[in-house]
């Protein structure tokens, strides 16, 4: 078998494929259309971010199994044109977290005593040592926003510097973030006690410009913030109003919405701002983490069809698959549509398999869903391997139970979640061999497609809300791709599940939360059917 690298990867990476057996060509900088011609000739393909994975390219990848990425991010990957082509795609979530930390705490460093502006200074043979006066970080309290993984290191080196750490983060229970020596607040809290700012979250619908105008209102005139996690979480222009006005002290990221950035960006002539170009995860032990790590997936699938750390496919085998394959896929859906109308932090999770279900392998499903929960958050660093791991971290509890006897349906998979601030239960089935469905959503009954973009509406039994609901998205030029009612007639309530073809934006959600009789809505980003 071929395998391609057409990204920079660690030499021990490469000998790896090699010494596993495998034809290795290295072929970096290729443009797309280079790509495109060559790619039929290979079983594998290696990369890091430069190479765009397109479904251009997917197409015409004939002979392609398996693509590999020596990093976390997949942005640059076409993860759903790559599944309905079969190729498997696999990413190395765990390799650079210490790296990336460390770069935000060097980041907050160079910021507080002003170093690469003094270094520029020296460098013009000026000598003003009066002109940049720094800060200790000891005593200061540092705000944490996002305390996974890479947060949580952050935090434990942090408080090793005697900082005081608070941090904010919506998803993880309090108990647990009690045990890192950490006190959890609310981002306004944080965003009023913190000296020093740091950013650890992806960047979902959620978090995008999560840390904007409002919040550097409430932060401290000497406050300073750092973001070396992804582009996009700040809003680079209420940063720039922020620096410039004086709200903030001073700024240093790593990552900007539009890579790479150029001298058009205002924040570049800034004196207290700082910059590096993404180098979060560029540290000679971290590439060779992750090329030691994708190397060994590649050549595992390849050679044994193990699959490890793929965010398109589970573990399992190809026949156990071919049973279960709809209920997985049903199982993530649910678990994404969880995370995305709980309130507060995860705690326990319940997963009752009915029916013919109940006789299956289901861990299969139990992963999936878990992936499915983990992943409106965490993006690409959750997949079917890590999220069972991700689970225990974090300290929720999942159970499993199992009955033959069914009711209304012959196999139903029903999951209840229970968050610090409530608890919402699920169900779901698969129709005819592969069409999943949502048939319960706590105590409303209904029959709904839960894929894709979705208008999550919550709304008074009186005739009119969904023509004034289908009027409104009309005339924003949202179409309606179905649409199912839940009723619930003793109360007097209805909940509308809307699949659109594009996501609603945050303008059009506004005027359907003004819309009479509707009681509340959000918008759904859920796993495409494929």
């Amino acid at each position: 078998m071929k395998v391609l690298v057409s990204d920079n990867l660690a030499p021990v990476g490469v000998q790896i494929l090699k010494d596993a057996g495998l034809d290795v060509d290295v072929k970096t900088g290729l443009g797309p259309d280079e790509l495109e011609k060559i790619i039929s000739e290979y079983d594998g393909l290696v990369i890091r971010s430069a190479t765009k994975v397109t479904a251009v390219i997917l197409e015409a990848a004939t002979r392609l199994k398996v693509v590999g990425r020596a990093g976390i991010g997949l942005d640059n990957v076409d993860v759903l044109t790559a599944s309905t082509k079969g190729v498997v795609v696999m990413n190395a979530p765990d390799g650079n977290a210490t790296t990336a930390a460390e770069h935000a705490l060097s980041m907050m460093m160079s910021i507080a005593r002003n170093i690469p502006q003094a270094t520029a200074s020296m460098k013009a043979g000026k000598w003003e040592k009066k002109k940049f006066m720094g800060r200790e970080l000891t005593g200061k309290t540092l705000g944490v926003i996002g305390i996974g993984r890479i947060g949580s290191i952050v935090a434990d080196r942090a408080r090793g510097l005697h900082m005081k750490v608070i941090a904010y983060d919506p998803h993880m229970p309090k108990e647990l973030v009690d045990t890192l020596g950490v006190e959890l607040v609310s981002l306004d809290e944080l965003c009023r006690r913190s000296d020093f700012f740091t950013v650890h979250v992806p960047l979902t619908k959620e978090t995008k410009h999560r840390v904007s105008t409002n919040e550097f209102k409430l932060m401290k005139k000497s406050a300073m913030f750092i973001d070396c996690a992804r582009g996009g979480v700040v809003d680079e222009a209420a940063l720039y109003e922020a620096l410039k006005s004086g709200l903030i002290a001073g700024a240093a990221l790593d990552v900007f919405e539009v890579e790479p950035t150029t001298l058009e960006n205002p924040l570049l002539s800034l004196e207290n701002f700082i910059c590096t170009p993404h180098l979060g995860a560029s540290t000679a032990e971290a590439q060779e983490n992750v090329a030691v790590a994708i190397a060994k997936q590649v050549a595992d699938y390849l050679l044994t069809g193990t699959v490890v750390n793929a965010v398109n496919v589970p573990s399992v085998s190809g026949e156990v698959l071919a049973k279960i394959g709809p209920y997985v896929t049903l199982a993530e859906m649910l678990g994404s549509f969880h995370m995305q109308i709980a309130k507060g932090g995860v705690q326990e999770v319940n997963l009752e398999f009915v029916g013919d279900l109940s006789e299956m392998v289901t861990s299969p499903i139990t992963v999936a869903f878990l992936k499915g929960l983990f992943t409106p958050i965490l993006k690409d660093a959750v997949n079917f391997v890590n999220a069972p791991i991700i689970a225990k971290e974090r300290g929720i509890r999942v159970v499993e139970s199992k009955t033959t006897h069914a009711d209304d349906f012959t196999n139903l998979l029903s999951i209840t979640v229970k968050t610090t601030e409530g608890v919402n239960v699920l169900s779901g089935t698969v129709f005819g061999k592969k069409e999943p469905r949502l048939v319960r959503f706590n105590t409303f009954r209904m029959e709904a497609l839960p894929a894709g973009p979705m208008l999550f509406v919550w709304n008074k039994d009186i005739p009119g809300v969904i023509g004034a609901l289908g009027t409104t998205l009309g005339n924003d030029g949202v179409n309606i791709s179905r649409m199912t009612v839940g009723r619930e007639g003793e109360h007097g309530r209805n909940i509308i599940l809307l699949n659109t073809d594009t996501l609603i934006e945050k303008n059009l959600m506004k005027k359907v939360l003004q819309l009479k009789h509707v009681d509340d809505a959000m918008v759904l980003d859920l796993p495409v059917l494929i």
